[in-house]
């Protein structure tokens, strides 16, 4: 029998029964929802509002609940309506008529607010620790390959020389945001909304700062219609895994480019690879691509939390209960994936010759042989033309500015000589390239020892 059948005249339809029930997803809020009637309880008994010995019953009683179902003693019952319903009757079952006084001056309303609350904040915890873990192994990466030379793009054109450790480290930053984000969320989740009530508060004299205390959070939620009807924590939450999400999609769309015949800059290990049902030769990098379609799905997580809380009127609506299942979702989601790119990145097989050679094409040195010129005094838009023009001469005859004969850089500016070579050099054009956040060695060396300070902090 439901909790709330009093006022009705009837028993609900069956089918209406299992549309309304949410045990199946909330039931991985159990600790959560037991470790906040704990406190509850507590406080009540400490308060007066129940007698002593009848929490301290309470408090055994939801203990043993746990222990049970920690050690798969007990099961869910899946005609529960959610799992506040369950443990509340086990707990009925267990201790009597102590059981039915917990309910005192707390509403399915707060508790749901509180569980959830609680619940996502220990799996911010997870998601940065994971998250840290992949910074760690991407800087680990990029101080292997402090020279690696590799192409940088625009417009997935070759464009100017980097390293391989500075395209990483550009990733270690984009990470480094999404913990303080996470960061951010957590600080703002970490208000307490126990003792709002159904939506007004209650006419007990109860202590909501002792339950907090107990809990461990920062502070009370200060506005009991808000604290019922707030679910911006799921969404900000959601939000801030959608960007990460974002950076692991980008950082995998570069893998499965740089996978291809067409550029052969990396090997993934057989683990972290598939085969084709009809193509011998084909190793598919289906980890990164489902990260990206995986990526759309948490998206979708987002915009589901989003279109179902913009028309709400103030307090709790039945709504709401679909929150949980999309922000779980984005929470399961982004941990597989991040638990699964970090072994697939750290044994993945780096082939710096194709990199390098790359990078030796494309006339990706242009702007260093302006930038020559310029440091013997000629405007950069002058150096930008005589360049311009040197390339078309190269294209004409089939060479490159290295090999270029220095006759025909002399018939565009005396100011060319034989230096010119060194300066359009690729190591000279990656290693000379020191200012702060640039690709030279020491100036990547530099991020990696920021990134890592940040994350110690």
């Amino acid at each position: 029998m439901p909790m709330w059948a009093g006022r009705f005249s009837k028993d609900i339809d069956e089918r209406v029964n299992d549309f309304n029930s949410s045990i199946k997803f909330d039931a991985r809020m159990y600790r959560h929802d037991i470790k906040g009637s704990i406190a509850h309880a507590t406080m009540l008994g400490e308060c007066g509002i129940i007698d002593k010995s009848e929490s301290e019953v309470i408090i055994d009683g939801l203990k043993g609940i746990l222990d049970d179902i920690d050690n798969g003693v007990l099961e869910f019952d899946p005609n529960a309506e959610d799992i506040h319903m369950f443990v509340e009757a086990e707990l009925t079952k267990r201790v009597g008529d102590a059981g039915k006084r917990l309910h005192t001056a707390r509403s399915r309303n707060d508790q749901v607010a509180l569980d959830i609350r609680m619940y996502l904040l220990d799996e911010i915890k997870e998601i940065r620790e994971i998250t840290v873990k992949l910074i760690h192994t991407i800087t680990d990466m990029a101080k292997e390959h402090l020279e690696t030379v590799m192409p940088g793009y625009t417009h997935l054109q070759r464009a100017q020389p980097i390293t391989f450790a500075h395209h990483l480290m550009a990733y270690a930053n984009m990470l480094l945001r999404d913990i303080g984000r996470l960061d951010d969320t957590y600080k703002r989740m970490n208000q307490m909304p126990l003792g709002s009530g159904a939506l007004a508060g209650t006419t007990y004299n109860i202590d909501r700062q002792r339950v907090c205390e107990l809990l461990g959070f920062d502070g009370i939620t200060q506005n009991s219609l808000d604290g019922v009807s707030d679910r911006d924590f799921c969404i900000e939450l959601a939000s801030a895994i959608s960007i990460l999400m974002m950076h692991l999609s980008r950082f995998s769309e570069e893998i499965i480019l740089w996978c291809s015949w067409e550029f052969k800059f990396v090997e993934l290990d057989d683990a972290y690879a598939t085969g084709s049902s009809i193509m011998p030769q084909k190793k598919n990098p289906d980890v990164t691509e489902l990260i990206r379609g995986k990526t759309a799905r948490v998206y979708g997580d987002l915009n589901n939390l989003l279109s179902m809380m913009k028309n709400l009127p103030l307090a709790y609506n039945k709504d709401m209960q679909e929150d949980k299942e999309a922000i779980f979702d984005a929470v399961d989601t982004v941990k597989l994936c991040i638990n699964t790119f970090i072994p697939m990145l750290s044994t993945m097989t780096v082939i710096k010759e194709n990199m390098r050679n790359a990078a030796a094409k494309g006339f990706i040195n242009a702007t260093d042989c302006a930038d020559y010129l310029v440091k013997k005094g000629m405007p950069f838009r002058d150096a930008y033309k005589i360049t311009g023009t040197l390339v078309a001469r190269c294209i004409e005859l089939g060479v490159t500015l290295e090999t270029l004969p220095i006759s025909e850089y002399k018939k565009l500016s005396d100011s060319f000589d034989e230096e010119v070579y060194k300066a359009i050099s690729l190591d000279t054009c990656v290693m000379q390239r020191k200012s702060a956040g640039g690709p030279a060695p020491e100036s990547v060396k530099a991020q990696i020892e920021y990134v890592l300070r940040e994350l110690d902090k």
